[in-house]
């Protein structure tokens, strides 16, 4: 089979397209036919060598890549018969090995895709939607609110702008560039500000009108982290999900007497180290999708020999909504 190779950590340039042996399942588990493979920018950061937490280096050579959707073609021993030529799709954790032609998995993280659901759009939710949940879980958004979502046009920052705006609450993005504002704009956002013009957080001032920000949704971190952090009204809520800008958003205990507000994360342990695992997150976002409640946009897709281009873009900040590669 096709698949991405990766030697060493470096650049994106470092990702090589090569013919490898076909993967074959162990016990309990299924292979895959990749009908479609997720891009993070947590790949990125394992490809680099710079991923903190629970992902440490991996051994190489390795192949990237840990959401995939396709069809089973393959069954391991003991692996449930009924899978077998099932669409599906599955977070492969920390096993990898989704930026390839086929993958393996064990058949307990394999979900069922609804009818209706395309490869792309569930690549896009199984991991991307799951996080996109448990950052509304800790939120509590209702109609009430104000929010400020930052990298607003990424894919996470797209379902949840539209998981906002079906509470009812009001919704500010904050995204970088014209075109990404637009498509802000177009997921029904309040408001759509550009925060690579000086002085974006005037902009927002402007565009509510008086109005406090409640809550602010911040996967961004650094700079443009704090400056929205500084955007909240007394008691308002600040909810943390990453920091694509390299670097957390600046906080300390000033902040929280300053601001009267509280401050919450909503990946790392609290997501990852919940009993019964992700599992029910999946479901839950698998299901949106499927009924239309959230839409996850697919921005971008990659054919699987430009994997690096792919990963070039997402760290460049230069894609909207999910990237997808296929094979």
């Amino acid at each position: 089979m096709r698949a991405i190779l990766m030697h060493e950590f470096g650049p994106a340039e470092t990702l090589r397209f090569a013919e490898v042996a076909d993967p074959l399942p162990g016990p309990g588990q299924v292979r895959i036919a990749v009908a479609a493979a997720g891009v993070h920018l947590l790949d990125a950061a394992i490809r680099a060598g710079t991923a903190t937490g629970p992902f440490a280096p991996p051994r190489l050579p390795m192949i990237p890549g840990r959401e995939v959707a396709g069809v089973v073609d393959a069954l391991g021993d003991g692996a449930p018969p009924a899978w077998l030529g099932r669409r599906v799709v599955a977070h492969l954790g920390m096993a990898s090995g989704g930026y390839a032609e086929r993958a393996v998995c064990a058949a307990t993280s394999l979900h069922a895709l609804p009818d209706g659901l395309g490869f792309e759009a569930a690549v896009a939710m199984i991991g991307t939607g799951r996080t996109a949940l448990a950052i509304l879980d800790v939120a509590a958004l209702s109609a009430d609110d104000v929010v400020l979502v930052t990298a607003a046009a990424g894919g996470l920052g797209t379902l949840l702008v539209q998981a906002a705006r079906r509470v009812g609450a009001a919704v500010v993005g904050v995204a970088g560039g014209p075109a990404k504002v637009d498509r802000v704009r177009e997921l029904g956002a309040t408001a759509a500000v550009d925060y690579t013009r000086p002085g974006w957080p005037d902009e927002v001032r402007a565009a509510l009108a008086g109005r406090d920000i409640t809550v602010v949704l911040d996967g961004v971190g650094g700079d443009e982290g704090r400056a929205a952090l500084e955007l909240i009204g007394m008691g308002g809520r600040l909810v943390l999900y990453g920091w694509a800008a390299g670097k957390p958003t600046p906080l300390t205990a000033d902040d929280l007497y300053t601001y009267g507000m509280t401050a919450s994360a909503a990946i790392g342990p609290r997501l990852t180290g919940r009993p019964g695992g992700l599992r029910d997150f999946e479901e839950r976002s698998l299901a949106a999708a499927a009924a239309g409640t959230l839409v996850p946009v697919v921005g971008q897709t990659f054919p699987l020999a430009r994997a690096a281009d792919a990963h070039t873009a997402v760290e460049t900040r230069a894609t909207v909504g999910k990237t997808v590669l296929t094979p």
